[in-house]
């Protein structure tokens, strides 16, 4: 191995395969050869036959896809407010000036606080749920954005200037497009913490989704089924950061994404 050398997609594919395969084995050697006692952490086969019970008796895919929802529906909002705000903080530093104190401050205030008064605001139905993931991820994509767009190359300016491009042409036609991938980039790499904003926001107060029925199972000591939930927010996870990595690929093909 050499320092950032790359690797091929196969070799990448096999990595990664491997590792998981490494872990199962290390767990189940742990749990059915009696290291760690199944009350305290079920071994996979039993995490699976209680999987399966979720799905076909407890109805939990109805769950997941409530979980989802709420996921991407407050992400999205995040992305429609934060993505326009970032981009007029990196280009305008007026703006910066004007908002980027308070971005800073909000930043640093975690999601969880703010769900007694979210509760109080909108009730324990799906706004509550959609705003934390909301005011998770808003304050993190502004800042990020923001700092990607401000560091611009300037020589791209400089030779829009020379050819005559306005102010805003400027925006449009070289900041926007110049940062469009590391902005995608980001909004990847943010949807991720939205996940664990969403898991707290459905132990508080809610009847339905994977964090509920975590909660559920834990007052059970089902860490069969808690295992199984954190599992399936792995795995949808993945799945996404994959297809967003392909999508970014797709409509970026002049990055290195």
């Amino acid at each position: 191995m050499r320092p950032l050398h790359p690797v091929s997609r196969e070799a990448r594919a096999v990595l990664g395969v491997s590792f998981f395969v490494i872990f199962v084995a290390f767990w189940a050697w742990m749990t059915l050869g009696g290291y760690v006692s199944r009350v305290f952490l079920a071994d996979p086969w039993s995490m699976l036959k209680d999987g399966w019970r979720l799905l076909v008796e407890d109805n939990f895919a109805f769950d997941i896809g409530i979980t989802m929802w709420r996921v991407y529906g407050g992400f999205i909002l995040a992305a429609i407010v934060a993505v326009p705000l970032g981009i007029a903080m990196g280009a305008w530093k007026p703006v910066e000036a004007l908002l980027e104190p308070f971005v800073s401050f909000a930043r640093y205030l975690p999601a969880s606080a703010f769900i007694p008064l979210l509760i109080l605001w909108a009730g324990v139905g799906e706004v509550e749920k959609l705003l934390v993931i909301f005011f998770g991820a808003v304050f993190q994509l502004i800042l990020i954005i923001a700092f990607s767009v401000g560091n611009t190359r300037r020589d791209l300016v400089e030779a829009a200037y020379t050819l005559g491009a306005t102010n805003n042409g400027i925006v449009k036609r070289v900041i926007v497009p110049a940062n469009a991938p590391e902005i995608a980039e980001t909004l990847r790499l943010v949807l991720g913490w939205a996940w664990t904003y969403v898991i707290v926001a459905e132990l508080i107060g809610s009847s339905s989704g994977i964090g509920y029925m975590i909660i559920n199972s834990q007052s059970r000591l089902a860490t069969g089924q808690i295992i199984f939930g954190i599992i399936i927010i792995g795995l949808i996870g993945l799945v996404s950061d994959i297809g967003f990595k392909a999508l970014n690929r797709w409509l970026f093909p002049w990055s290195l994404v």
